[in-house]
Formats: structure tokens, sequence, C-alpha cells
């Protein structure tokens, strides 16, 4: 099978195989939930979909693969069938490989519920998606498989006219093979446009099949997501695209099924707290670990600005400021906290208690931001310590 890419007025980012990411929290089930656009559902084909006999026009059932969550919500139950609609259709010649387009229609939940939607194909695969990603108005096409291996995507063209998208595949559909989805493909839905959904249980915290959208926590993924250079745009709580590429990115290279989602999984490895009671960021234990030893040798550095050793002795003929030694004790009392905070993140057993003592450790930082002010430091102890700071942005709550 070969997916290429064309072109089409409704966009967002995607092609053939996952999906991505949340948005709105609910109080309780039975509230309403909205799965935002841009959001990634996995499904698997119900029937084969071959170009030798597909005709545009035609339906056809997805099933999906595992539940789906908002926050603390299953809205979607495993079992669920979402409807595709093939738009595009033309088997093989010697000469051109055959092409499907298909589009995404409805969802139809376990307990028979239909809900329309608009979505369309994209993928899980790294490649494909930068590929799709390369024009935000990309139609997503399933064409023929060349030498029998994989799914492949290319950009062809803004044209709404079949026989445009055809010459825009080029050389892509020389190998003159028929679509053949067997079924039991599994495929990626992305959402285009939101979708409101009921409540239907609590999720367990963390659960892989979440889609965390509340804003605290997405703010929070940003953080973690910029500090191990995947983001650069704006902390803004948001789950826009280039969250959602960053997120795609951090999760392939993780090893993780890559759908742009902040799911339970992804929350987790970034740090982000996902318990329902206490809301909060936490940082990931490298991080906390980086702070730990940053902070340590912040009070070496002082100490030999000091000019005090290792036992507390003080240089006896220097004039001392009352701001001098605030900022050595508020300095290492921080980098003792920095130490037990690690403790408490890498031990991982009560997400609240990780919480409260991020919001501990802040408290602790605020301090030597105070004692810093008045006391008589290098710049460059200033400028490392600024450095610090900017690691403990995702506990920050009074940015």
């Amino acid at each position: 099978m070969h997916i290429q890419v064309a072109d089409r007025r409704r966009s967002s980012w995607g092609a053939v195989l996952a999906l991505s990411i949340g948005l709105a929290a609910p109080a309780a089930a039975q509230s309403r939930l909205v799965l935002p656009a841009g959001s990634v559902i996995l499904v698997r084909t119900t029937a084969p979909l071959q170009s030798a006999s597909a005709q545009s026009g035609q339906t056809f059932e997805t099933t999906v693969e595992q539940s789906v969550g908002v926050d603390e919500y299953t809205i979607i139950p495993e079992g669920s069938r979402i409807r595709g609609q093939i738009t595009v259709a033309r088997p093989a010649t010697r000469q051109q490989s055959g092409v499907i387009e298909v589009v995404f229609d409805r969802i139809v939940l376990s307990d028979g519920t239909s809900v329309p939607i608009t979505g369309k194909l994209t993928s899980t695969d790294s490649a494909e998606r930068r590929q799709i990603e390369r024009d935000p108005n990309a139609r997503v096409v399933l064409v023929g498989e060349r030498g029998g291996i994989g799914a492949a995507i290319a950009g062809a063209g803004r044209s709404q006219s079949p026989n445009n998208i055809f010459a825009a595949l080029g050389s892509l559909l020389s190998e003159g093979r028929d679509v053949n989805v067997p079924a039991g493909t599994p495929l990626a839905v992305e959402i285009e446009q939101p979708v409101s959904l009921r409540g239907r249980g609590r999720i367990r915290a963390g659960d892989a099949n979440t889609i965390y959208t509340a804003a605290e926590r997405v703010r929070a993924a940003q953080t973690a997501l910029a500090q191990r250079k995947y983001y650069s745009g704006s902390i803004n709580g948001q789950l826009d695209d280039a969250t959602r590429r960053a997120l795609f990115q951090f999760q392939a290279d993780a090893g993780f099924r890559a759908t742009g989602n902040l799911d339970g999984r992804t929350a987790r490895a970034l740090g982000v707290n996902v318990a329902g009671g206490l809301g909060g960021a936490a940082l990931s234990a490298d991080v906390a670990s980086t702070v730990r030893r940053d902070a340590q040798s912040l009070v070496s550095r002082l100490r030999a600005e000091l000019g005090s050793t290792g036992v507390g002795r003080l240089n006896p003929s220097r004039n001392y400021s009352q701001g001098d030694l605030e900022a050595w004790f508020a300095l290492s009392a921080f980098a003792d906290n920095a130490s037990l905070y690690e403790q408490v993140v890498r031990g991982g057993d009560n997400a609240n208690a990780t919480v409260l003592a991020g919001r501990a450790l802040m408290g602790a930082a605020r301090r030597v931001d105070g004692a810093l002010q008045s006391a008589r430091v290098s710049s460059s102890l200033q400028s490392a310590w600024t450095t610090l700071r900017r690691q403990l942005s995702a506990l920050d709550t009074q940015n």
C-alpha cells in the first residue's frame, strides 16, 4: 500500500495511521466533553479497501482500537465505529497505480449513538507526517504500493480536481499497482472540527488513551518540550499545531506510538502531573536531577565568592553584608530542597505529594530570588541562577 498526499481545503496536519489532541475538561460523567480539532483516533478497517473495485461515494467502516478519553473521562468506548467515505477512486492501469481518497464523517458509539464528524486520514510514521506537514492543506490519498513495501506520503498540489491530483502525484503512480488495504489494517483518523461527546465513566489517571486538554497540563507539557528542544513556541496552554508537532516528534523519538496527542504515557514521560485530585505540574526525574546538580554547583560557587571554607569559616578580614549571608543561606537551603524534590519525583508513588513538593521548591526558589537582590554576587552567578530558574518554569504558577 502507498499513501500519498494531495492537497485539500479543509486542513490540519495529517495522513495514514494515528491521531492527535484534546480540549476542555469535565466535572463528572454524563457531562459534555470536547474532542478538539487535531485529535487523532486509531482505528482498524473491517473490510478491504481496493482501488480495483472501489467507487466514489462508497462507505466503509472502521473499528476504534482502544477507548478514547478526554482528561478523566471516556468519550469513545473501544469497539465504537467510525464511518469512512471514498471520495476519489481510480483503479490501476499498466502505466499508473490505483488511487483512493477517503474522508470520515460519523462516529457510531458502542451504545448505538451516532455523532457526525469531519475527519481525514493521517499517519503515525514520522517521515510521512513531516511530508504531510509541508502543506497545511494537504489531501491524503492511498496509492497502490510500490515494490510491495509500506506506505509513502507525498504532496500533490492544491487542486480539487481528481485529474490534477493524479498529475501532481506524477512518478509516484508509476508502479501500476492497485491499492489493496486488507481488513484489520490500522489507520489513523484526524478530527478536523471539534466534537462534543458525553463523558461515560472515569478513566484511571495517566491512562495511555486519555487525551489531556486542560490549559495547566498543556502549559506544563509545552515547558517540558521546550526544555528538551522540541518546542519553541509560546507557553500558552493551547493545543495548537506547533504543540502537536512537538508532541509527535517527542513520541517518535521516545519510541511511543506517535499521534501528537497529549496522552497519559506522554504526559508521564514529560513529567506532567495527571493526578485527578490536585492540579499542578511536576518536573521529570531527569530535569529534577539537573536542577539539584546545578543548585549544588551554585552553592560551591557562592561559597568561593564569599571566601568560605568547606566548614563554614569566613574570611576574617572581609566586610560582609546581611544580603551576602542571606543569599548563602537561601541558596544552600534551595540545594537541599532540590535534592529532596528529586527523591519525591523519583519515588513517584503519590502524584499529589509531587505537586505539593514542587510548590515547596518554588517557595525556596523565590527566597533565593529575594536574597540575591541585595547580595553582592558576581554577574556570572546571577546569570547561572537565572538559567537554573528557567528549568523550574513548569512549576511556577505565579508566572
